[in-house]
């Protein structure tokens, strides 16, 4: 019998969208998708959101908690005005990278250290956990949807991966970090492996989610990242 989800439990509503978007991409996933994920008849989810555009800006809005969600009297949610999902995404970088631990190092002249770089790592990890399903539904869609591809890959990944490679070029000139290889290799491996661990690891059906430790596998990525910069 299909279930029933009531106007309060909006949340059930938006991670069943995000993991059908998450798994088919954004040209594939219809409403009926999410409908079917639910148990819900396909009107019945358009009294939560005005379509399949809704639903995506929705997920990526609401779905880590970052802003609380709309009350039963603001559904069902409209869709998104063009170019208004990659505003937010923008938006969101900005007001993260602001406050980066690497943002941070990079203001002062000194060259940082390997102890610091983990630090560094922690503080990632931790960020880009905060705004997993965000990160994950952007990631999987943007390469369908232009304006997004444009934030997302260009002063989203990128931007954070050459931020990565100045740190550990001005250590190296300064004598406190060593690489082993090329810099642009060494920040990106840096920032996929944060980006692994983080947020792409808790979406493998294998082994599940729950097993993951969060707090253990992010100090392990940060002593690994140090132990292999620091010199000597």
């Amino acid at each position: 019998m299909p279930r029933s989800v009531p106007a309060d439990r909006f949340a059930t509503v938006l991670r069943a969208a995000a993991l059908t978007f998450i798994r088919h991409g954004y040209q594939r996933t219809q409403v009926q998708d999410v409908a079917d994920a639910l148990g819900l008849a396909k009107g019945t989810l358009y009294g939560y959101a005005n379509g399949k555009a809704a639903l995506f800006a929705a997920a990526v809005r609401y779905g880590d908690g970052i802003e609380p969600l709309p009350g039963p009297g603001d559904l069902p949610v409209p869709a998104p005005a063009p170019g208004e999902v990659a505003e937010l995404v923008s938006s969101r970088l900005a007001g993260e990278v602001a406050d980066l631990t690497l943002t941070q190092a990079l203001a002062r002249p000194a060259g940082g250290s390997a102890a610091e770089l983990g630090g560094i790592v922690t503080d990632l990890c931790t960020r880009l956990a905060r705004h997993r399903i965000a990160i994950k539904l952007v990631d999987r869609c943007a390469p369908e949807l232009p304006d997004l591809s444009d934030v997302w890959f260009g002063t989203g990944r990128w931007a954070l991966v050459a931020a990565v490679q100045e740190y550990l070029e001005r250590g190296r000139s300064a004598g406190a970090l060593a690489l082993t290889g090329p810099a642009p290799l060494i920040a990106r491996t840096i920032v996929e492996l944060c980006a692994l661990w983080a947020v792409h690891l808790h979406f493998d059906p294998s082994p599940p989610a729950a097993d993951i430790d969060e707090t253990a596998v992010t100090a392990m990525v940060a002593d690994f990242v140090a132990r292999a910069t620091r010199p000597g």
